[in-house]
């Protein structure tokens, strides 16, 4: 069991810090809202910081969630930040959904302190950092990986290393690049099934056990006929990770029409006030 921090309390961090203490791991949390920090340590144990480099200090694993590349920045770098606090040949372990871009930086920044970096996003959503059941995907050295492997494991289901520093961050984005255009698709297909008048929960059950089955489908096909979305991951964070892809895109010259087309539909669905709707809710632009 190792001596870690988390930085980031959210509905993804939140629960994934409480799996790291339920596996006896000595946690140490941070957050930018001190209540809810102190609100996890009663529920979990542990103990509270007031800075992340409070939190850092004599970990030997110091993993994050927060929003964006400027949060990363903000709670890792400067007087306050995490690394200045965290000894030599510790390891920083980041699951915000962040550019590949900061993830180099960070990880070159951290190389120069003697510290480790893995960049670590995760694929699940709120329910699988609630159940443990993560997928994450890592860059980063293979030794620093190798350090910080077993405690992920406290809440992912399945981790892998895809390569150096960036390589995790850029593999999330494939995985919103296939989400985007399955969740269009699965949208358009339930609002053609209601509009053909067929029993739209009989034609998912069906459809379900062949080639057209997803987890998309398993888990958001009748929430999306009932016009329910107030679960699961909301359409201000997709677009935050749509606009992140689409940078890359550009960058590496990668043509991605059906993503960008996806993102003016989430930008539609914010315009109906569906900031904080599940991802889901791309159907109800096709209803209005």
């Amino acid at each position: 069991m190792a001596k870690v921090a988390f930085l980031g309390l959210g509905v993804m961090g939140g629960p994934m810090a409480g799996h790291l203490a339920k596996k006896g791991h000595e946690v140490t949390v941070y957050n930018r809202t001190a209540a809810k920090a102190e609100a996890w340590v009663q529920a979990n144990g542990g103990a509270r910081a007031d800075t992340p480099r409070e939190a850092a200090r004599d970990a030997e694993i110091v993993f994050a969630c927060v929003g964006n590349d400027e949060d990363l920045r903000g709670i890792t770098l400067g007087e306050d930040g995490a690394f200045a606090g965290m000894k030599r040949g510790a390891i920083f372990v980041d699951h915000t959904t962040a550019s590949a871009e900061v993830a180099r930086e960070l990880a070159a920044e951290a190389a120069e302190r003697g510290i480790g970096f893995v960049d670590a996003p995760v694929s699940g959503g709120q329910a699988g950092a609630e159940n443990g059941v993560l997928t994450v995907m890592c860059g980063g050295d293979a030794a620093a990986y190798a350090k910080v492997e077993d405690a992920i494991g406290a809440y992912a289901r399945a981790c892998r290393l895809m390569g150096p520093a960036g390589s995790g961050q850029l593999t999330k984005m494939v995985n919103q690049i296939c989400i985007a255009g399955l969740v269009q698709g699965l949208s358009e297909g339930v609002h053609f099934a209601k509009r053909a008048g067929l029993d739209v929960e009989a034609v998912l059950d069906v459809i379900s056990k062949g080639a057209a089955g997803s987890w998309q489908m398993e888990n958001r096909g009748r929430t999306m006929n009932e016009g329910r979305f107030d679960f699961g991951f909301a359409v201000d964070w997709m677009r935050k990770d749509l606009g992140i892809l689409l940078d890359e895109a550009r960058r590496n010259g990668a043509s991605l029409p059906v993503s960008a087309l996806v993102d003016q539909f989430y930008a539609e669905v914010q315009r109906m006030g569906g900031n904080r709707w599940d991802t889901s809710s791309l159907i109800a632009r096709l209803e209005r």
